[in-house]
């Protein structure tokens, strides 16, 4: 993961929004399929979006704490933690009481020397996000050919998971 000159971890990522694609295709090219369910807590002190996230794969459950604070459109100070369920649930209770939990099937998909993540929310039928993580804003963002686009939202902040836990915007 890139940093800042400050030793800040950056997310530098590139977010797409694209029609769902068959299932039976995401099985054959993912490295894994991972399920999520993210709950969006208060605010932190500097305006950090928060959350925590529980990845279930591979028959084992794993929790997540993150803060990230966006920088602009493409990059964002992410800081990421693995933590215990308890944990989790005493993050729980700071919960935005504004915002629904976030579920989705994530597909790992390898492409183009990154991996492509593929998100199906259970709330749209027709369309998913596709999110790249790249190395630098200036780095070109491969996609493959089966993958049909509809547009980039990467800079569309309706289209942020956390704006989705405020209000899930019409399928295209």
């Amino acid at each position: 993961m890139p940093e800042n000159a400050r030793g800040e971890p950056l997310e530098i990522e590139r977010k797409f929004l694209i029609r769902r694609p068959p299932e039976e295709l995401l099985r054959a090219e993912s490295l894994r399929c991972i399920r999520i369910r993210q709950t969006y807590l208060l605010p932190g002190p500097q305006g950090e979006n928060r959350r925590v996230r529980c990845s279930r794969f591979e028959g084992q459950e794993h929790w997540y704490y993150t803060e990230k604070l966006r920088l602009d459109d493409l990059t964002r100070i992410e800081r990421e933690r693995e933590i215990t369920p308890c944990e989790a649930q005493e993050l729980l209770r700071e919960a935005d009481g504004k915002r629904q939990s976030i579920e989705k099937t994530r597909w790992c998909v390898p492409y183009g020397g990154h991996t492509l993540e593929i998100d199906l929310f259970p709330f749209w039928e027709r369309q998913a996000f596709c999110e790249v993580e790249m190395g630098s804003a200036e780095e070109e963002t491969p996609l493959p050919p089966w993958m049909e686009l509809i547009r980039e939202v990467t800079a569309d902040r309706n289209y942020t998971n956390s704006a989705l836990a405020l209000n899930i915007p019409p399928e295209d």
